[in-house]
């Protein structure tokens, strides 16, 4: 598989089976990310992989605390703004509407959205679930650089024929996550990530979100 149909095949995975993925295939694509751009050479990632009876009690911790908390605890940084403007607030609506049409969860469904949601926090199911984290003294530039070295992750697997699922709504569990990993307080948990094989025939693995057209976003001056 070339870069090009890795990127155009990549997508928010939310259902997979339980096929196992060896720490040898995730540690050959960590080994292989680390190359991702670095402004500086800082390389500021650190990432927590976990399976089996680690992945399972982190699941099953949060779990614990769900019914206080269905939509997490709070996040330590802003996922999104406070108020978003358009087009921006009409895109992630409309992500948001074809996600729950995708698995037949009407707009008033406010049980059944929220048994969605909360399937973020068993990685949908995933053998690998993978945590980033960086320091929290870093600025813009270096959490760029994380989403980077994200990105090379998700393509190699991609190349792997396995499938990925990024996932913010992991920072709302920061403090549960760093308790049983062991985090050190200096680092932020920014992102987790669900590694496996995705169901081929999942209605939710099904959709696509829309993108934008070229004339959109990108201008071009002296051509």
């Amino acid at each position: 598989m070339n870069v090009s149909d890795a990127i155009r095949a990549r997508h928010s995975t939310r259902a997979f089976t339980n096929e196992p993925v060896s720490r040898a295939i995730v540690e050959e694509m960590l080994d292989i990310a680390r190359y991702s751009p670095t402004g500086g050479n800082l390389q500021p990632w650190k990432v927590y992989v976990t399976a089996g009876e680690v992945k399972d009690r982190i699941i099953a911790s949060v779990a614990e605390q769900l019914g206080e908390h269905p939509l997490g605890k709070k996040s330590e940084y802003d996922i999104y703004p406070a108020k978003l403007e358009e087009p921006f607030y009409t895109r992630r609506a409309r992500v948001g509407e074809a996600l729950y049409n995708a698995i037949g969860v009407a707009r008033g469904d406010r049980p059944g959205r929220l048994g969605q949601y909360a399937k973020n926090w068993q990685f949908f199911g995933a053998p690998v679930g993978l945590f980033f984290t960086l320091r929290r003294d870093m600025e813009p530039g270096q959490w760029a650089d994380v989403g980077m070295f994200m990105q090379s992750f998700m393509l190699l697997a991609q190349e792997r024929g396995l499938d990925t699922c990024a996932q913010e709504s992991w920072a709302a569990w920061h403090e549960l996550v760093r308790t049983v990993l062991l985090i050190p307080a200096e680092e932020m948990l920014f992102c987790g990530m669900a590694l496996g094989h995705g169901q081929a025939d999942a209605p939710i693995n099904q959709f696509r979100t829309e993108r934008a057209e070229l004339s959109e976003f990108a201008a071009f001056h002296g051509f």
